[in-house]
């Protein structure tokens, strides 16, 4: 075997400043109601957002495919402005639903919103070279805890968002991670984004 395939060039990734916020399009949560696996997304018929912010306000709908379980979110208002979701943690922003997607990892846990953020994660993780190439002031990959970048722990993380992925193609209560029923789904304190009009 060659030096040179022993030691393969580092895998390297390019960070254009994606917010957490853009992988809210679709996520997995534990329903309300059964246990299962449900979904959250924008209501349909709406038009596409001029900004990733606006994401924070648009109308979402929880289904779920086992027991049929449906709601709807919308902003809150207040006074003349909309108080938004705010994105992160182990809760969906929109009906504050445990997430599907959590499994142990490193004495954490680790959480995505679909496959998709799993898969953007994973490419981060995996990285041996992480370029910046934006702003990180609202960049997800900036605002990831330390343990998730420390190097002694890519093989940890790596594994966790494996499993998560498998966790994407299950459905039922009884495939539900432990992980997901950490605080026994007691709804939580959470944050507002107020918006008042105009560029954001």
């Amino acid at each position: 075997m060659s030096s040179e395939s022993a030691h393969p060039d580092p895998v390297r990734h390019h960070d254009h400043g994606m917010w957490l916020v853009q992988f809210t399009g679709r996520v997995l949560v534990v329903c309300p109601r059964c246990g299962g696996r449900a979904l959250v997304v924008p209501l349909p018929g709406l038009a596409a957002p001029k900004y990733f912010s606006a994401l924070l306000f648009q109308p979402r709908r929880l289904t779920c495919g086992g027991c049929g379980a449906v709601a709807e979110w919308t902003a809150e208002e207040r006074g003349a402005g909309l108080v938004g979701a705010v994105p992160g943690g182990t809760e969906d922003p929109f009906f504050r639903r445990p997430l599907w997607l959590q499994t142990r990892c490193a004495g954490r846990i680790l959480w995505a919103y679909d496959e998709e953020h799993v898969d953007a994660l994973a490419a981060y993780v995996g990285a041996r070279l992480r370029e910046r190439h934006a702003s990180p002031t609202m960049a997800m990959f900036a605002r990831l805890p330390a343990w998730m970048k420390a190097a002694e722990r890519r093989d940890d993380v790596l594994a966790g968002l494996t499993t998560l992925r498998s966790l994407a193609r299950l459905s039922t209560p009884a495939d539900r991670s432990d992980a997901a029923h950490e605080r026994g789904d007691r709804p939580r304190h959470h944050g507002s984004v107020l918006f008042r009009g105009g560029p954001y």
